[in-house]
């Protein structure tokens, strides 16, 4: 062992030359590595650290938050639970069926409306809730997504809870009190004909059907000649309760018919021609313009002077109430004879000149025959006015009478 070591300490290497310690062979390329690398290094270990420290604090934050929902969920709020319900208690109402409420709609479709009524769902009104008249879209009715207007609870949606609107009802009501007011007032209104049956016809007035039987109509045309047709009607029944509502054409008419004073000017529509004459609408009643009371001049064809659908001014010549019929004339209505033919514009020009004309005529002739009458019958004690008017004899007359020769005759023209 000692000759060993011995041998050990006695070797000798060779000492390293200072080239060789200089130019180190594998530790530049080692550290040219590590250099490049550090800097990537240290920025992952730094994000790595504030995600690490981000993490904590959101941990911590929820737990926070968590802890305080579970000790004192209303802490820092300024809308109290108290707050919430008398909300809910100040939007609350009653939604019982026939319930007005007031709403704004907001979106229409091909089926109705979605109103808001501040429920807690929305409602919902259909097309054929929207208007007393029937509408394909709810527009056609006014109804557009701002309108701001009072609706009736009529039902509920199963599905989905929302509640079901109407306007139709609303009006239905306001129809009926309408029609109730009309009749106190004993009012004409026009009603346009629409359905027929056996013992009538029916007729719409505000929005309602109402009943017009055969026996109230004064024409004698059939359902079918009155369908489309507006009428002069009065009504007889208004009941609510019962849905009754019988309207009369005979009793409108009367009122019109009273109207009609003899030389009175009034605007017909020729609604036919027959050979003898010419049938004129003047407000609902038939009139008959027969060919001789046309013009002065003669007519061998009405047609060339009248047509269907012409407006014209005619003069009330006699009426018969009881027979319901008025005869007119345009012929006392020319200024000049043929005018009718020539030119009828000027007639209607000149229509109620004519007629004025016309009237002092037959104040005259009416004057001449009440003095005729009183100078046949001095013994009745009545006496001509200085106005027409047969009255009692009084002290302003003269006592030789009256002087009758300056009135002039009625000249038929």
């Amino acid at each position: 062992m000692a000759s060993l070591a011995q041998q050990v300490t006695g070797l000798r290497c060779p000492p390293l030359s200072s080239s060789r310690l200089s130019k180190p062979f594998f530790a530049p390329k080692q550290t040219h590595k590590l250099s490049a690398l550090s800097p990537i290094v240290s920025a992952a270990v730094a994000i790595s650290n504030a995600q690490t420290k981000e993490r904590a604090q959101l941990k911590q934050l929820f737990e926070e938050a968590y802890e305080r929902c579970r000790t004192d969920p209303t802490e820092g709020v300024a809308f109290t639970l108290e707050d919430f319900h008398s909300a809910l208690d100040k939007y609350d109402f009653n939604s019982e069926l026939g319930t007005k409420v007031k709403g704004t709609v907001f979106s229409t479709d091909n089926n109705g409306a979605l109103v808001d009524i501040t429920a807690k769902s929305s409602a919902y009104l259909p097309v054929q809730e929207a208007c007393i008249y029937k509408v394909k879209h709810v527009e056609e009715a006014g109804i557009v997504p701002g309108l701001k207007e009072e609706f009736v609870i009529i039902g509920e949606n199963e599905v989905d809870d929302s509640l079901i609107l109407s306007l139709r009802t609303i009006q239905y009501q306001l129809a009926w009190e309408r029609c109730r007011q009309l009749q106190a007032e004993d009012v004409v209104v026009k009603g346009k004909v629409v359905s027929g049956n056996k013992g009538g016809v029916v007729a719409l007035v505000e929005g309602l059907r109402g009943f017009l039987p055969f026996s109230q109509i004064s024409s004698k045309s059939t359902a079918e000649e009155l369908l489309n047709k507006e009428l002069p009607l009065k009504f007889v029944e208004v009941d609510e309760e019962q849905s009754r509502l019988v309207l009369s054409n005979r009793k409108a008419m009367a009122d019109s018919q009273a109207q009609l004073g003899i030389g009175s000017v009034v605007i017909g529509t020729v609604q036919s021609l027959k050979p003898y004459g010419a049938f004129i609408d003047i407000g609902g009643i038939n009139g008959l313009l027969h060919v001789s009371q046309i013009s002065h001049d003669r007519v061998s064809d009405i047609a060339a002077v009248l047509q269907p659908g012409d407006t014209l001014k005619v003069m009330i010549l006699s009426h018969d109430r009881e027979r319901g019929r008025v005869s007119l004339s345009t012929k006392k209505l020319e200024p000049t004879p043929g005018d009718m033919i020539r030119n009828p514009k000027l007639v209607f020009e000149k229509a109620e000149e004519m007629a004025q004309t016309f009237r002092q005529r037959i104040a005259q002739a009416e004057a001449m025959a009440r003095a005729d009458m009183l100078r046949f019958q001095p013994q009745s004690g009545l006496t001509l006015g200085s106005d027409g008017i047969l009255g009692p004899l009084t002290s302003d007359l003269p006592a030789e009478g009256l002087n009758l020769s300056d009135v002039s005759p009625a000249v038929e023209s």
